[in-house]
């Protein structure tokens, strides 16, 4: 029986939240400024008084302006100064990945919007939720926060006192597993059982595949940054390129997925061992990214392990980056049988879904081309 829904007002129980800004969101937003030429830092600028007898030009709307004049609401701010961003809040009755993905997914078409508009965007995740008075209490939460809610609730009563207190307190939400869950009931012809992972009742034995994962997994780890070159010959796909292109995160999200990864970096003056050549072209794959953004994530990694500009060292400089890139392409230029992936801005998953597509294709035997052109 579904537990009925009191039409409380949102703003009495709700605690207060932290903003917290998601990292990808801030990933893509910086590469996509640095490929446009764009500087970094876009502060949002206050509007500046008019100092002339011309009219002033009407206000500019914005999803992200404060509707609000009042002092008190916006800190001392006025409207066109203050930004009060929006919130997406993920709910989940298991891990939360399912409604993760998904919006990280949907949220890759706004990337325009997020650098042009400088409209910040809040992320929340609330994950294994199988209690109603916490379900509700995240739902009073987004009403105050003029929040979206978007959930995986496995759990018919809780995904429907969900629907009943966002309709309830005027809160936009969406259910993301009910449309597919109910496709594949009808497609099947059986009823879900509606548990959510890792409820009683639902039972996952260790296959052949969970133990091909794990051997996955500890083949990779062993392999990174051109370990036990010998051992080429036993991974399922290969991955060459400059260090810090994203080669070990790459790899072991793979290898997450079952696939043997070993990567082999590229670093000028430094021979690249003979097994990377021998071994089955089909399954080599190479990543570039824009030197810009390269030098970028150096620089960061050099602060990070303590070092600095003025040590000598020119991991980080300009210079050294687009020579190695340059000698980076050579090689890839006299291997055309290895697909070039550009992967300035895109997430890992991204990156990850073009080298399967290609290694499956290649696999069973599907016609591709040499490559002669950036994925």
């Amino acid at each position: 029986m579904t537990p009925t829904i009191s039409p409380t007002s949102p703003t009495t129980n709700a605690t207060n939240t932290k903003h917290v800004t998601s990292p990808q969101l801030n990933r893509w937003s910086i590469a996509r400024s640095i490929r446009s030429g764009r500087k970094l830092d876009r502060p949002v600028q206050p509007k500046q008084h008019q100092t002339t007898d011309q009219e002033p030009e009407p206000a500019v709307t914005s999803p992200c302006f404060s509707t609000s004049s009042s002092e008190n609401d916006t800190g001392g701010k006025t409207a066109e100064e203050f930004v009060r961003g929006k919130e997406i809040y993920m709910v989940s009755d298991g891990s939360g990945r399912t409604a993760e993905h998904s919006v990280t997914a949907a949220l890759g078409q706004f990337e325009h919007f997020f650098v042009d508009g400088g409209c910040p965007v809040y992320t929340r995740l609330f994950s294994g939720i199988n209690d109603l008075d916490r379900l509700l209490e995240i739902i009073m939460q987004a009403a105050k926060e003029d929040a979206i809610l978007i959930y995986t609730l496995a759990d018919e009563n809780l995904a429907e006192s969900a629907r009943q207190a966002c309709k309830s307190w005027d809160v936009q939400s969406t259910d993301v597993l009910r449309p597919i869950t109910d496709a594949i009931a009808s497609y099947l012809g059986i009823s879900p059982s509606r548990l959510p992972r890792g409820a009683p009742g639902r039972r996952f034995p260790l296959t052949d595949v969970y133990f091909k994962r794990i051997d996955a997994i500890e083949f990779t780890i062993k392999q990174d940054d051109g370990a036990f070159p010998q051992n080429l010959h036993k991974a399922d796909i290969v991955v060459a390129g400059v260090s810090r292109s994203g080669k070990t995160p790459l790899s072991i999200y793979l290898a997450q997925k079952g696939f043997k990864v070993a990567n082999v970096p590229i670093v000028k003056g430094v021979d690249l061992p003979k097994s990377l050549f021998d071994v089955d072209q089909k399954k080599v794959f190479a990543l570039t990214l824009n030197p810009v953004m390269l030098q970028t994530i150096r620089l960061e990694r050099a602060k990070s392990l303590g070092y600095h500009e003025d040590e000598g060292s020119d991991y980080a400089e300009m210079a050294h980056v687009r020579e190695e890139l340059e000698y980076a392409n050579k090689i890839f230029t006299q291997n055309p049988t290895w697909p070039v992936i550009e992967v300035t801005g895109r997430a890992i998953e991204e990156i990850a879904a073009i080298i399967l597509r290609v290694y499956q294709d290649r696999k069973h035997g599907s016609p591709v081309p040499i490559i002669s052109k950036l994925y």
